[in-house]
């Protein structure tokens, strides 16, 4: 589901399987920067969900990035982002300060879910460099 999120016009580019491989052996190997849910209806996986942790001085505390959400397309628009949603505001509230996404402009079902469910625009410009390649995470 991961590679179909990542080819579907939600994000802006593709990434290398490798990036896959590396996040899910730090979500299970339990660090505290990232999370993943898994979405089932009547048993069957129709979609996941992955957080990232970081700390902010100006949200004065932790702040919860819903780094990605994807739903197979013939379960969407049936309430399981909003549900998630909800569940993850409860779920993680007085341990971070603020919730953040990212959306694609285009994506304006999205939009218009985050915006339903209280999520404010902000007007800053993302900016992003990248590194040196990071080595394997073992844990």
């Amino acid at each position: 589901m991961s590679r179909q999120f990542y080819r579907s016009d939600a994000v802006l580019h593709d990434i290398p399987d490798a990036h896959f491989h590396k996040t899910f052996d730090v979500i299970i190997g339990g660090s505290p920067y990232a999370d993943a849910y898994i979405f089932e209806v009547e048993q069957q996986v129709v979609g996941y969900a992955l957080l990232s942790f970081t700390y902010s001085n100006e949200a004065g505390g932790l702040v919860l990035l819903i780094e990605e959400v994807y739903i197979l397309p013939e379960y969407q628009k049936q309430g399981l982002g909003k549900e998630f949603l909800a569940f993850v505001e409860a779920h993680y509230r007085g341990d971070v300060a603020l919730i953040r996404l990212e959306v694609e402009k285009s994506n304006k079902v999205a939009l218009q879910l985050y915006k339903k469910v209280g999520f404010t625009k902000v007007d800053y410009i993302q900016l992003y460099k990248k590194t040196a390649k990071v080595k394997p995470h073992r844990e």
